[in-house]
């Protein structure tokens, strides 16, 4: 039985994997992006772009994933290539490997410049990471040698580094009889988000029917509060180092429109 089989997957399964000028999501760029799209009937589809950032590559970047400013001169920034890449996720479920942290907030970035929505919300997210790092809490080197029995070449390449994750989903699904058989379950046993958390990073959380702040020296006080009487709060979120979904409930409320929970 393979890994659709297993997970009974009703649409497929994306996983990708991202090489970047830094680990900012809000500031730093995409410089290569890898798809393995895993069909329900068990097939698999691999895209990978080289993207010009638009901007000076770190050397420390370059030296874990080796790519250059001069080899990424001449591709096209991702404005240019955001409808192929929607297109190849339409409909899918997403997978990564610290997919939750990192790969989802620094795609939606992107998506956000280009004036899109990647629409992370309705699809199903499950992260190698979570599951390897609950069972053997190790990198992902090493989870390739644990469930798949070889040394990981290409490390920190981006088409090799999702297609290994996707090796390492089906060794894990392989190797523990004990896992979800679907992929609802998946996400809700590893993912560890809290029910109460308005935005993926938990900024922001319902208590006693309201939105509040659930950090910093505001933590407690309701959304509705800060958007009538301290909007500067709201527009520090919006300016500020937050991921794209805690953005956006601030700017939504200075526009005096709130959450509904579902």
């Amino acid at each position: 039985m393979n890994l659709s089989e297993k997970l009974g997957l009703k649409r497929p399964l994306a996983v990708f994997d991202i090489e970047s000028t830094g680990l900012n999501p809000r500031t730093d760029r995409i410089v290569e992006l890898s798809i393995v799209r895993l069909e329900t009937d068990g097939s698999r589809n691999v895209k990978t772009w080289l993207v010009n950032p638009e901007m000076p590559i770190p050397h420390e970047a370059t030296e874990i994933h080796g790519i250059t400013d001069r080899e990424v001169a001449g591709r096209p920034p991702f404005i240019f290539i955001v409808d192929e890449v929607d297109s190849f996720l339409a409909d899918c479920d997403l997978g990564g490997y610290n997919v939750l942290h990192f790969d989802i907030p620094i795609l939606e970035e992107e998506f956000s410049r280009c004036g899109r929505d990647l629409g992370v919300d309705g699809r199903h997210v499950i992260d190698a990471q979570k599951i390897f790092h609950k069972k053997e809490p190790r990198d992902l080197s090493a989870a390739v040698r644990f469930f798949c029995g070889r040394d990981h070449a290409g490390a920190h390449g981006a088409e090799a580094d999702a297609i290994a994750t996707l090796d390492v989903l089906e060794g894990q699904f392989a190797h523990y009889d004990d896992l979800p058989s679907s992929i609802e379950e998946v996400e809700r046993e590893f993912n560890d988000i809290d029910p109460d958390f308005v935005d993926r990073a938990g900024r922001f959380k319902w208590q006693d029917g309201e939105v509040v702040v659930n950090f910093g020296k505001k933590k407690g006080e309701k959304l509705r509060d800060l958007a009538e009487n301290d909007r500067s709060f709201l527009k520090w979120i919006m300016k500020g180092d937050f991921p794209i979904d805690v953005r956006a409930v601030a700017e939504n409320a200075l526009e005096g429109k709130f959450p509904v929970r579902r």
